[in-house]
């Protein structure tokens, strides 16, 4: 079989410009059957687990299909909403929210699907709907602040291998990471000095990660780096002592060591120590989940206060607040160069903001340096 493409191209169509925005994916219900779909796929993923797969097969197909998706669909029920799935009602909103704000600032068509790694809506099917919408030009923009392998490098590779089967392969730029992007470090902070203004700061500050297999750090992976350096410019951002800070990870699978402090264990520390307060952070999702949600909304909240802790605060995700959306959109722009050209209004706009934070900036110096001097 040959190549996909379309038979009667539209010569006449405005060509336009299209971003992907993925993320990992969901099962469409929380039951066993649906899991078990979902799980299947998402581990089947060699970047995913990367053992031998004779030996991956077996227990995939014999141990961890046969009783994870019954325990995973209950935790599942735990979060689901009228609406679905939280990661996926979220998503949407992002995506709509993003192609309004790209919308506003370019003076081309600019247009945004949403794919899935794993799930619905597919990959496939983000890229044959910016496809229909005449985008000859593609952003890739995985919602993995930090790259690894096993999130980004996979939705990549999947990208790839879906428009190798195309006719007609459009111009591709992805995006790697955003780790240390100023605008999304900016809207992280702002929520969480948004709590802390109103309910008060904590004593000490969580920040977790999802883990990886430590062997996938040992062979290359930058992810723990990259982790680590999102933590230090978010500290600076909230001028936050490193004494009464930790970065931790979480949701580790199998017997193998993965990535450490884990983050159960450190809560478990924290507790015996006496800490009276914890606030949570998860800075490398982008959309609430099953992870951040259940995993440490409630299972590492009970695990925390069993132990012996005091108040225990998770902070949710920035999902679509309209900061994130904006840090979303400037990403985009960076990525866009040369193929959009960005509305006059909106550069002037940008250069007022910009202005206006310097003068801000140079008027507390001034009363700074004026209150220090006899």
């Amino acid at each position: 079989m040959g190549p996909v493409g379309e038979r009667e191209w539209d010569h006449g169509r405005i060509p336009a410009v299209g971003v992907l925005l993925a993320n990992l994916g969901t099962p469409h219900a929380p039951t066993p059957r649906a899991l078990r779909r979902y799980l299947r796929q998402f581990l089947s993923d060699p970047r995913v687990v990367e053992l031998s797969r004779p030996l991956w097969w077996v227990i995939l197909n014999f141990f961890v299909l046969t009783t994870r998706p019954r325990r995973s669909a209950r935790l599942y029920k735990r979060i689901w909403t009228a609406e679905g799935s939280p990661l996926l009602v979220i998503s949407r909103r992002q995506a709509a929210a993003l192609e309004e704000a790209l919308a506003g600032r370019v003076g081309s068509p600019v247009r945004v699907a949403l794919g899935m790694r794993y799930g619905s809506p597919s990959l496939a099917t983000a890229l044959a709907e910016l496809s229909r919408a005449g985008c000859q030009r593609l952003v890739v923009l995985p919602l993995y602040p930090q790259y690894a392998s096993a999130t980004t490098g996979s939705t990549v590779a999947a990208v790839f291998a879906e428009l190798s089967r195309w006719r007609w392969v459009p111009e591709l730029r992805t995006v790697s990471s955003y780790h240390d992007h100023p605008p999304y470090i900016a809207a992280l902070a702002s929520s969480i000095r948004e709590v802390w203004s109103a309910e008060g700061e904590p004593e000490r500050l969580l920040l977790s990660f999802h883990g990886i297999p430590r062997r996938a750090f040992l062979a290359g992976d930058p992810y723990y780096c990259l982790c680590q350096k999102t933590a230090r410019l978010l500290a600076e951002a909230l001028e936050w002592p490193d004494a009464r800070m930790a970065v931790a990870f979480q949701s580790r699978f199998g017997r193998e060591r993965w990535l450490e402090p884990y983050t159960d264990l450190t809560l478990r520390r924290w507790a015996s120590e006496g800490v009276a307060s914890v606030d949570v952070v998860c800075p490398g999702f982008a959309a609430d989940c099953l992870e951040t949600l259940e995993e440490i909304a409630e299972t590492n909240r009970e695990l925390f206060q069993r132990a012996g802790g005091g108040r225990f605060r998770y902070l949710p995700a920035l999902n679509d607040r309209p900061d994130h959306i904006a840090a979303l959109a400037e990403l985009c722009l960076d990525h866009l160069q040369g193929w959009v050209t960005p509305v006059a209004s909106w550069d002037a706009e940008l250069a007022q903001r910009r202005a206006e934070e310097t003068k801000r900036r140079a008027a507390e110096l001034l009363a700074r340096w004026e209150g220090e001097t006899p």
